[in-house]
């Protein structure tokens, strides 16, 4: 796994409290990142993604999976008792250390999915051979949409198999890429 940091802002949820009209207190995911990192060791799975989302409920959603053995590149799946007790070691660390400032929310723990996103350059390792979407920022042979099987990345570098030919573009050029459900 790589030790990467997130690409998206450390400081997200930003919220006004209503303690102190005017105030706006954020929320830093990275912490939250790192205390469910913690516990997900603890119970041999990974920490996948972890989202921030405020609607009609606050929602923490943290993503987990369980890493591949030596020798393997796909890992066993988690079940929901991985997910049961990552939920409630991981919601005492969040209230001890106040790290959802705020009113209620609700913290909600599962696998990726079968149509998981692909977030880090191991994820496009793992996955070689697997069939994915990938949306890009910038144009590459005049298209921002790929659909093909994942052929593998290093240096920065993914390469999609795409019908007869292989296509390359950077990492940091991804907008968004997802595995497609195949049976």
């Amino acid at each position: 796994m790589l030790a990467a940091k997130s690409t998206r802002p450390s400081f997200l949820g930003f919220r006004r409290d209503a303690r102190q009209p005017g105030l706006v207190v954020s929320m830093d995911l990275d912490k939250i990142r790192e205390a469910a990192e913690r516990v997900a060791r603890s119970i041999g799975v990974e920490i996948v993604d972890v989202e921030w989302k405020i609607g009609k409920q606050r929602l923490l959603r943290i993503y987990i999976d369980r890493p591949p053995s030596p020798g393997q590149r796909i890992g066993s799946g988690v079940s929901h008792q991985d997910c049961q007790a990552l939920s409630e070691q991981l919601s005492v660390i969040l209230d001890v250390e106040d790290l959802v400032p705020g009113g209620a929310y609700v913290l909600e723990v599962s696998s990726p999915g079968l149509d998981r996103k692909l977030l880090k350059p191991s994820d496009y390792e793992r996955f070689s051979g697997r069939l994915a979407r990938i949306w890009l920022n910038e144009a590459v042979e005049n298209s921002k949409y790929f659909e093909g099987r994942l052929a593998g990345c290093s240096d920065g570098t993914v390469q999609l198999a795409v019908k007869d030919r292989v296509i390359s573009f950077s990492f940091a050029n991804i907008r968004k890429a997802n595995l497609v459900v195949e049976f």
